[in-house]
């Protein structure tokens, strides 16, 4: 039971990683074409870069007073820490499946 379960939070890790995927380079075109200043502060290649995205889990994003754009990292931010949270818990499951 406790593997299904970890199983389970996988499925929903993937389906964090499908609204992310989704989300987050909507909010980066959205800078590329609105806001090149903070598309430059956060540099070439934002979409995997570990600062970019500290950045949008920090929740610097709010800082932008562009409406448009900050609804569309809410969900991308929201889905990183889906994932985030979801393989976590499912790694601790898969470790105490073997104690």
């Amino acid at each position: 039971m406790t593997l299904f379960l970890a199983l389970c939070f996988v499925g929903i890790a993937i389906g964090g990683a499908c609204a992310f995927v989704i989300f987050w380079p909507l909010s980066l075109v959205h800078l590329r074409e609105r806001d090149p200043q903070l598309r430059a502060r956060l540099g070439e290649g934002a979409f995997l870069k570990p600062s970019a995205l500290g950045w949008l889990l920090s929740g610097g994003y709010r800082e932008s007073r562009d409406r448009q754009f900050t609804g569309l990292a809410t969900p991308a931010r929201i889905a990183l820490m889906t994932v985030l949270a979801a393989l976590g818990m499912a790694g601790l499951l898969w470790l105490w499946s073997l104690a």
